[in-house]
């Protein structure tokens, strides 16, 4: 009898993963405000200053420190400018009053606080008189021109996954359209005869066995949060001939196709020599728990991902293994997991040799709970949970102990 081989750690599964995933070449042009989401295929070059001239950081009056020598001054306003006005220089002896944003006027070299000022009362056709009740220096609340942005400046490096921030930077130096990656084309499709899609079915009128296709909905959402073109092949029956067809079909159209269900190594399952049939299979069972029965492999030109069946495996995986996958099909710089020591507020007696991600959620108090069942079917985990704890392979945890918290918030943003 051939000896199993032994499953391949996450890490070195992770690596050998990556290290067949050539990133896409074709890109497109879309619009700036329809760009969250995508990996910016070139660099977003600054042709001007950013802000473009100095301008007042406050509402205020703008001044020459050298008109001010002393707090109780008097000077009169020569100039009112608001933002998106142009400035004449500033008459020396004199003030102009100013609003945020509004441009600096030559000659004025600090701008002080409303606050700081008290505008006397005037006759009819009088010039204001306003009297100054701080000694300003020299620079303060203005904000210089292209303090943020200076000409040539990249502002924006290719690989870069482009969000809300992004998106206003991109604007703000000009840019009404970028250029992205194209989105990876992804055919999607559940396996199992116990499968149900919701509303075909009534909840008393299940069959024995039957349960509803919930990994189907999730697994979609994942995918277009991810940028790419999902198409939906639905519900696979648990037959070689129906699976070899499903994905020889999807093999011919899509740059992945991501299975749920099959990749055990029971007599119903089927993905494994049907993707060996046609193609190639260079990973197969991962030292990971949940979500051991993960494959990678090739047919044609698609990678093909098969994900377990329990739904909280097939979740964990897609977020440890597919979602690194897809970032750097799309070119993206930053693929990684970024785990944060946190204080556990539990303990975990009963370390597996596998690497473990426990489903937890932080407390008011700064710390992680664990959620009560841990088992890889138990959906309400992932609901109830708002990130996971990476255990080592055999590390318990006590109560009190540092562990590395990797947050749903920026895995499914």
């Amino acid at each position: 009898m051939t000896a199993r081989a032994p499953l391949k750690p996450l890490a070195e599964a992770l690596e050998q993963l990556l290290a067949v995933v050539e990133p896409l070449v074709a890109f497109e042009r879309v619009a700036t405000l329809d760009a969250d989401g995508r990996v910016l295929a070139q660099d977003v070059v600054s042709a001007l200053h950013v802000p473009p001239q100095d301008n007042s950081s406050m509402d205020g009056y703008a001044v020459r420190c050298a008109d001010v020598p002393q707090a109780g001054t008097l000077l009169p306003q020569s100039q009112r400018i608001a933002a998106g006005m142009a400035a004449l220089p500033l008459a020396a002896g004199s003030l102009a009053r100013i609003f945020t944003g509004a441009p600096l006027p030559p000659g004025a070299d600090a701008v002080l606080m409303q606050e700081d000022c008290t505008l006397m009362a005037a006759g009819d056709g009088a010039v204001p008189q306003v009297r100054v009740n701080a000694v300003p220096q020299a620079g303060q609340w203005i904000r210089r021109a292209g303090e943020d942005v200076a000409p040539g400046a990249v502002v924006l490096a290719r690989g870069i996954r482009l969000g809300p921030a992004e998106m206003g930077q991109a604007a703000g130096v000009g840019m009404d359209y970028l250029q992205v990656v194209r989105r990876p084309r992804v055919a999607l499709f559940s396996t199992g005869d116990e499968l149900v899609m919701p509303g075909a079915c009534a909840p008393e009128d299940m069959p024995p066995g039957a349960i509803y296709n919930s990994n189907r909905f999730f697994l979609t959402a994942l995918l277009r949060r991810l940028g790419c073109e999902v198409t939906d092949l639905g519900i696979v029956p648990d037959q070689r001939a129906a699976t070899v067809d499903a994905l020889a079909t999807a093999a011919r159209s899509h740059d992945v196709i991501v299975t749920s269900g099959g990749v055990s190594v029971g007599e119903e399952d089927h993905i494994k020599p049907a993707v060996q049939q046609l193609g190639s299979l260079d990973l197969w069972q991962i030292a990971i728990k949940p979500g051991k029965p993960f494959a990678h492999g090739r047919i044609g030109q698609a990678h093909f991902v098969g994900l377990p069946g329990n739904p909280v495996s097939s979740f964990v995986t897609f977020l440890l293994l597919v979602r690194p996958m897809l970032l750097k099909l799309q070119g993206a710089a930053d693929t990684g997991l970024h785990g944060v020591p946190t204080r556990a507020d539990f303990d975990w007696v009963r370390p597996d040799k596998r690497q473990e991600f426990l489903r937890v959620r932080r407390n008011a108090q700064g710390g992680l709970d664990l959620f009560p069942n841990q088992s890889s079917g138990v959906l309400t985990s992932l609901v109830w949970g708002d990130g996971l704890v990476n255990v080592p392979p055999g590390q318990a945890i006590a109560r009190g102990d540092a562990v590395s918290y990797i947050s749903f918030a920026e895995l499914l943003a």
